[in-house]
């Protein structure tokens, strides 16, 4: 019995090792024909060497946008264009800026010249700390470019002055129900108030609110 499993434990290593050498000889066969055939590289599940389709090499080849993110404050335009034209010529540069103040959103996107460029300025700039912030950089392929991407290049967004917005609505002519209503929540608030104060054991008279009468209508229309 102690022979048998002797035999039988060392025809098992010696399968073993032939299935190495063998899988080895496969490998160096495999590379040396991807070699011969210009292959790009092996797939990890196995089989033959593949290429790496031309679209996708022109694709990267051709990239020469990049996306920007986590941008800090105070880092805008000027101060991108002044930074990064270090590395060569700018073609096109954007910071995504809000609508409705024209506040920085954070993000933007570089064109530059040279695609050779872009990618240098990708692999050095990617998780490049600056003012506490870790930029992310990336290469953008050229079908990913949204035709939009480029929108408003070169024109200063004005936010709107909403100081003079909200005076305009606070100074407007209401109607007999809207000056009723704003009236309502006034004293609302003022009874809100007071009650806060005596809560507190606070001895205070609040003064009364003046010019809580409605007015009358500028045009009065008699019946005929």
């Amino acid at each position: 019995m102690v022979s048998k499993l002797k035999k039988t434990t060392l025809r098992k290593q010696q399968k073993k090792k032939v299935n190495k050498i063998a899988a080895s000889a496969k490998k160096v066969e495999a590379a040396a024909t991807a070699a011969a055939t210009g292959a790009d590289y092996l797939p990890l599940e196995g089989g033959p060497a593949r290429k790496i389709p031309v679209s996708e090499k022109k694709s990267e080849d051709k990239a020469n946008v990049l996306y920007i993110g986590r941008i800090p404050h105070g880092f805008y335009e000027d101060e991108m264009e002044g930074f990064f034209k270090q590395f060569g010529a700018i073609k096109k540069l954007r910071i995504a800026r809000s609508k409705k103040t024209g506040k920085s959103k954070h993000f933007g996107f570089i064109q530059f010249e040279s695609p050779e460029v872009a990618k240098i300025v990708s692999e050095t700039m990617h998780n490049y700390l600056l003012f506490e912030h870790l930029l992310q950089v990336q290469l953008i392929p050229p079908e990913r470019v949204h035709p939009k991407v480029w929108k408003g290049v070169g024109r200063w967004y004005t936010p709107p002055d909403f100081v003079q917005i909200e005076r305009k609505r606070h100074d407007k002519e209401r109607t007999l129900e809207e000056q009723r209503k704003l009236v309502e929540r006034i004293m609302k608030r003022d009874e809100k108030r007071r009650k806060r104060i005596e809560d507190a054991g606070i001895d205070y008279k609040c003064p009364e609110i003046v010019g809580s009468n409605q007015p009358l209508p500028k045009k009065i229309k008699f019946a005929d």
